[in-house]
């Protein structure tokens, strides 16, 4: 008889990028390393457990890093690897599961729902884990519950190279003592607000009435005190390989308005890439499509470094634009599609990005997930 609630593991390859670091040269094993660039003005992207216990964490600046742990080794990341060992997990575990979500390049959700009348779970999840460190060498955590913010938490809890199971009715009582800030959608906006409610602890989340947080936090706050109370009815989502994402505008009047064109292509960049960002994913190859009054209808693609950001893309666009456009004919239709997706977020650019770019990013779509895509834009697309 099928169970009468959710089983769902979580799966989070720990310190990954690290650990791909120390599987390529194992001398670095239990040395505080640091993944990035090494100028001052770049940033860490990540780093391993024994420089985080110098208070260091990632989006830090490299020249704070560098001066709370001047030993420290830095290395610079190696994407292309990182996602050979992220399909290489990716691949054990859609052979061994009916089905599972890819959340980013190192951390899935698989729903196990019913599985208990054929195998015990957790011994069919720890199974799964110990292949994964056999034909990988990654170390892996994983939680188990009834729902994906359980299991999300339970597996932090379970690091480094852990495992835990929350059972079902359990879960209140497994996030009650737990501080807000465990708990995923708490950045540290919201954090503060809650603090200057002197909520410290889950439990007390759990407690407060619900109109008081809808008051406060809107929509969020209901959302928050479902979750302190253990509750998530999100899915998890069937993980199917996304060939590209893409996006056309087709004009009521045909025109050659070179500064409208541009600011058109501006648009569909930062709609598509805001997407790809949600989604933790870049893309290597870009296309711009250009249909013509006479219906004509012309593309050009190119290869461009593994990327997701709008300061680069942006200008890719608009010279495939200038290459592509024959400027004496009307254009009835203009499009932009982003393909060979791989699962992943931006890499730091050690000439280039700076801590304040990257909180800018992170700003913008939070307003734009908050307040719709579009929210806020570049100038250029206005």
């Amino acid at each position: 008889m099928q169970l009468p609630y959710r089983i769902i593991s979580h799966f989070d390859l720990d310190s990954f990028f690290v650990s791909v670091e120390c599987l390529k040269n194992n001398q670095l094993q239990g040395k505080p390393l640091l993944i990035g660039g090494k100028s001052d003005r770049a940033v860490v992207a990540a780093c391993s457990y024994e420089a985080r216990r110098f208070g260091i964490h990632s989006a830090m600046p490299m020249k704070l890093a560098r001066r709370l742990c001047p030993h420290a080794i830095i290395l610079q990341g190696d994407f292309e690897n990182y996602c050979k060992f992220s399909d290489m997990v990716t691949d054990i575990i859609s052979e061994k599961v009916p089905e599972f979500e890819k959340a980013s390049i190192d951390e899935f959700y698989v729903n196990l729902t019913g599985m208990d009348k054929y195998f015990g779970c957790e011994k069919f999840t720890r199974e799964l884990k110990q292949l994964i460190v056999r034909e990988t060498g990654l170390p892996i955590s994983y939680g188990i519950s009834t729902n994906k913010l359980v299991s999300k938490v339970a597996t932090d809890e379970a690091k480094p190279n852990g495992q835990l199971q929350i059972p079902f009715g359990k879960e209140k009582l497994f996030l009650a003592p737990l501080p807000v800030k465990k708990m995923p959608m708490i950045g540290e906006k919201t954090g503060e607000v809650l603090k200057r409610l002197g909520v410290r602890f889950i439990h007390t989340l759990a407690e407060m009435p619900i109109e008081m947080l809808e008051s406060v936090l809107g929509k969020t706050g209901i959302e928050l005190w479902h979750r302190a109370n253990g509750i998530d009815d999100t899915l998890v989502m069937p993980y199917r390989e996304q060939k590209g994402i893409s996006t056309e505008s087709t004009f009521e009047t045909d025109t050659t308005n070179l500064d409208f064109l541009q600011r058109c292509l501006v648009n569909m960049v930062q709609k598509i890439a805001f997407e790809l960002r949600q989604q933790n994913r870049l893309t290597g190859t870009v296309i711009v499509k250009i249909r013509y009054a006479n219906f004509d209808t012309v593309t050009k693609q190119v290869g461009i470094p593994y990327t997701c950001s709008d300061h680069l893309l942006i200008p890719r666009i608009k010279h495939l634009f200038e290459l592509l456009y024959n400027k004496r004919m009307l254009v009835r239709l203009i499009g932009v599609r982003f393909t060979h997706l791989i699962p992943g977020n931006h890499q730091i650019n050690m000439f280039e990005d700076t801590c304040e770019s990257i909180q800018l990013y992170q700003t913008i779509d939070n307003i734009n997930r908050k307040y719709g895509k579009g929210a806020v834009v570049r100038s250029g697309g206005l």
